[in-house]
């Protein structure tokens, strides 16, 4: 140690910025000395190296009496308890290594940010008109300096809202969050019958390709709803199997849209949308690990899938074990994904959960 005890704190803290989360968190509980310089040289932004890191699951459960998550380190499969700023909160997107969150428990919609690894959180502030169950999308800035922490604006479309002459009506318009002046202006509107489908359907997962938001309704016969932020233009696209599907979930994949689901008796499959608007078959799920998944009934209606893109994850609940689906490179191989029995060496009691992957990092984001 008498090597390390000479280092300056500076240089000290440029080694710790190239750790892992996990192994700067092992690193940290060494000694005071290096407790201290991790806290005194917070990591930035544009020092730590996380961002080439795999994917980490987090599973948030649903009915969630404790302000905690779980989540699963795929570089050495081992699973984590994180504690989380409120219980009540779902994910929406992944912004970077940050999390938007809905707070479940308030009646209208309610937004927040968090780093779950750091415990940094915040709210957004309150949209223009006060809404229901409305769709919910992101765009990511690609000319953000920050990998970890870019810019983004959220786009909120549908939901229900108060009319001015009492009772309910479907709204119309549509806002953005930007987070570079941290306000919500209107931007656009929507189609009747689009904010229909959004507000009743459509949960608040989404995929941007481009300029486009994309949203599945929950709905059989399932469809999708697209949303182009720079011309505030709404379409709709069929979707493969559309009828027969017992689940439906879009991801992007090498760039491109690509839709996940799977029919009873029938294997999990994954389709990419090409040009004309046509969707090809471009993977399954293999027929063990889809059986494995499904628990030997061949019944996909439990099943709920995230992903990003580097990963596809497909999962059930916080104990049955996951598929997933790992890009190294161009080539994308399945994994099994054992579920959180375990904390500590503590039994956990099964639940429901809500999924997301996020790059893991310790660094700073100043959003509190």
């Amino acid at each position: 140690m008498s090597i390390w005890n000479n280092l300056p704190s500076d240089l000290l803290a440029k080694i710790f910025s190239l750790l892992s989360p996990d192994s700067l968190a092992i690193a940290r509980s060494v000694c005071k000395t290096w407790h201290t310089c991790s806290k005194a040289y917070p990591i930035s932004p544009t020092t730590s190296t996380t961002t080439t890191t795999s994917s980490w699951f987090l599973a948030l459960p649903i009915r969630n009496h404790r302000a905690c998550c779980y989540a699963h380190n795929p570089t050495i499969d081992k699973w984590h308890q994180l504690s989380l700023p409120l219980p009540s909160i779902r994910p929406i997107a992944s912004i970077g290594s940050l999390l938007l969150l809905r707070v479940t428990n308030s009646t209208t919609l309610q937004l927040g940010l968090s780093n779950p690894f750091t415990g940094e959180f915040k709210h957004l502030p309150r949209l223009h008109a006060a809404r229901t169950n409305p769709a919910v999308g992101v765009t990511v800035s690609e000319s953000s300096s920050s990998t970890l922490f870019p810019s983004f604006r959220v786009y909120v479309a549908g939901g229900m809202s108060e009319a001015a002459e009492g009772g309910a009506k479907y709204e119309t318009k549509v806002e953005m969050y930007d987070s570079r002046i941290e306000t919500w202006r209107i931007v656009g509107s929507t189609p009747v019958e689009f904010a229909v489908r959004l507000t009743v359907w459509t949960p608040n997962e989404n995929v941007c390709i481009g300029e486009t938001l994309y949203w599945v309704t929950s709905a059989r016969a399932y469809s999708v709803v697209g949303y182009d932020v720079g011309r505030n233009g709404w379409r709709e696209l069929g979707v493969p199997m559309a009828e027969k599907l017992e689940f439906a979930s879009l991801v992007k994949r090498n760039g491109a849209l690509g839709l996940v689901g799977g029919t009873c008796g029938g294997s999990g499959c994954i389709w990419g949308l090409s040009e004309g608007d046509k969707w090809c078959l471009i993977d399954e799920v293999p027929f063990q690990l889809g059986l494995r998944l499904l628990g030997g009934k061949r019944v996909w209606e439990s099943v709920k899938c995230v992903g990003n893109d580097d990963c596809i994850c497909l999962y059930r609940d916080l104990g049955s074990g996951m598929v997933a689906c790992r890009r190294v490179g161009w080539e994308w191989g399945w994994v099994w994904i054992y579920g959180c029995d375990y904390i500590k060496g503590k039994p956990l009691h099964n639940s429901p959960i809500r999924g997301a992957l996020l790059h893991p990092t310790l660094a700073s984001s100043l959003i509190c």
